[in-house]
């Protein structure tokens, strides 16, 4: 199990852009595939994108497909999003997630750690 903590969040207005963080604990941090979720009000949890053990994969959800990137640095133990051109209907709560191994999935179910969110509000 890796402890995850996200950082970043916060309030912006529509086409403004936010850059997120998740800070992994333990000296494994290359051996797991990193992804994003996010959980906006009343609705269910869904993914956002993920990111390879070594980064040379990633894979996005169609909605924040060109506007958002996710990244990482090994080195550092962290993985980012960065998010541009925001929207009122990207406002949720963003998760971090970690699983052990290289191939991307996108199902909460394939991820075994979890962060305890940020929260992104974007204004219009």
């Amino acid at each position: 199990q890796v402890q995850l903590v996200e950082s970043g969040g916060g309030l912006v207005q529509a086409g403004g852009s936010l850059r997120l963080s998740c800070a992994a604990s333990g000296r494994t941090f290359s051996s797991y595939t990193m992804g994003w979720f996010r959980q906006a009000p009343a609705k269910e949890r869904e993914f956002v994108a993920a990111i390879s053990s070594s980064g040379r994969s990633t894979y996005y959800a169609d909605s924040v497909k060109g506007r958002f990137t996710i990244s990482r640095d090994n080195a550092k133990n962290t993985v980012y999003l960065q998010m541009n051109s925001l929207k009122p209907e990207d406002t949720a709560v963003y998760y971090c997630a970690a699983r052990e191994g290289r191939s991307i999935v996108t199902t909460e179910t394939g991820f075994g750690s979890w962060g305890q969110g940020t929260q992104v509000t974007v204004s219009s």
